[in-house]
């Protein structure tokens, strides 16, 4: 017995169409009798996508059109005041890093305005400082000022697919949640990948035999984003299965900086640079004074230094701009405390101010709140925190009256924790 064939006119186009399965009718109400063939979803299918590229296109050319306007107001100069007015020292980092960004901005403008084959690299930059010297105080600026996305993500915290852990798409999954789940935005961001050097191959410049989840697989997984390419994930709190929703961003015109502390990379370049042997009769025996110090060497750093503490040849090459940061030293830690717009000092004079209390500090207190941050070893960032310490008593105090007061902060306060001075004012 022959089996019926079943008709149904499509709403759209009007015709009869057989349905011998769904997928001749996808789209079919049988309560109403409205009906979609599979000939007029692919059209709108066909028109959506083209609707969607068009859309795009005035995206970029709007983006484009606003280019100039922002390399005017972003010139290399520029960004440096900008950044002298919250970051003391520094001066080379920042010249480094304000030629990076407008060079950056001037590569997309080429490669919207000009389709002569020519393709300008990407200027992904790569810091090396001690701890607390202000790499990502900088770029945190840096963002400000250039009102783009910008995420800080832990690079220690990655690692290669099949491990547990994050994969390298966090990092534009944080830079899509920054810009406020714009996708356009986020294109045009900024990625800083902090403790870069904790995934450093533990072997160096040698091949691991073993397994390495957390270092050399994650440099690997990294090389296609640093480069530009479509990167896809899943929003926040999915896991990654085929039937989880995606997002894609295109991370050409994404600028990658990485940076970190890279704790022993000096001993790498002074072993380099020492070309003396210090062993037999006639050699240059060099006393602990002769070593070149940190804030020499860092500066002299290589490619190849770099390679032989463990990041692999890939990624330096996609990593053109090096970028180095000095100590801070107690005079450039005593300037922090008190010189830029959001200096610590001045953030508590505002605090107790709201209180109608002045807040003074003695230069010799400023100064032992500086050799504390230097005997800590944590830079310009355990400034506040010693601060704090001594603050926390007079801030408990305070409030309980409305008197106008002034307090003083001596070196005995930060030294041996004696109580500040508190002196009454005249109304």
């Amino acid at each position: 017995m022959e089996k019926k064939v079943i008709t149904h006119q499509c709403s759209f186009c009007k015709r009869t169409i057989k349905v011998r399965d769904q997928y001749d009718m996808p789209i079919y109400d049988p309560s109403t009798g409205f009906a979609i063939c599979k000939n007029c979803v692919r059209e709108i299918n066909h028109f959506l996508d083209e609707h969607e590229e068009a859309a795009q296109q005035e995206e970029t050319k709007a983006f484009a059109g606003q280019l100039d306007d922002i390399l005017a107001q972003n010139k290399p100069h520029i960004i440096k005041q900008y950044l002298d007015e919250y970051i003391i020292n520094q001066d080379r980092a920042k010249k480094i890093l304000s030629v990076a960004v407008y060079n950056h901005y001037k590569r997309m403008k080429y490669g919207y305005l000009n389709d002569d084959g020519t393709e300008i690299e990407k200027s992904n930059v790569i810091m090396l400082g001690p701890s607390g010297c202000g790499k990502t105080a900088l770029l945190s600026h840096l963002s400000k000022l250039l009102d783009i996305p910008f995420a800080v993500t832990d690079a220690s915290s990655l690692t290669e697919a099949g491990f547990v852990g994050a994969d390298v798409e966090v990092a534009v999954r944080n830079l899509y949640y920054a810009a406020d789940k714009d996708i356009e935005k986020a294109e045009h961001g900024i990625i800083y990948l902090d403790e870069f050097d904790k995934i450093a191959r533990k072997s160096g410049a040698n091949n691991s035999i073993t397994a390495d989840p957390g270092h050399e697989g994650v440099q690997q997984a990294l090389l296609k984003m640093l480069e530009g390419s479509v990167v896809e994930f899943t929003s926040r709190g999915q896991r990654k299965h085929p039937e989880a929703p995606t997002i894609k961003v295109d991370t050409r015109n994404i600028l990658f900086i990485v940076g970190g502390a890279f704790v022993g990379i000096d001993d790498v370049i002074a072993k380099r640079l020492s070309k003396t042997s210090s062993i037999g009769f006639g050699a240059d025996v060099q006393g602990k004074d002769d070593k070149p110090k940190f804030d020499e060497l860092i500066h002299k750093v290589r490619p190849e230094d770099l390679m032989q503490y463990g990041i692999i040849p890939e990624i330096i090459g996609r990593l053109p701009v090096i970028c180095t940061l000095e100590t801070l030293d107690e005079d450039a830690l005593l300037r922090i405390l008190t010189e830029p717009k959001n200096a610590p000092v001045k953030q508590y004079e505002k605090l107790l101010a709201m209180d109608h209390v002045q807040l003074e500090f003695e230069e010799d207190a400023l100064r032992a709140v500086a050799k504390k941050a230097i005997e800590r070893k944590t830079g310009a960032r355990s400034l506040k925190g010693i601060i704090e310490d001594v603050m926390l008593d007079i801030m408990f105090d305070i409030p309980k009256s409305d008197e106008p007061r002034k307090v003083i902060i001596t070196k005995d306060c930060i030294e041996n924790g004696a109580k500040p001075t508190v002196e009454k004012l005249d109304k």
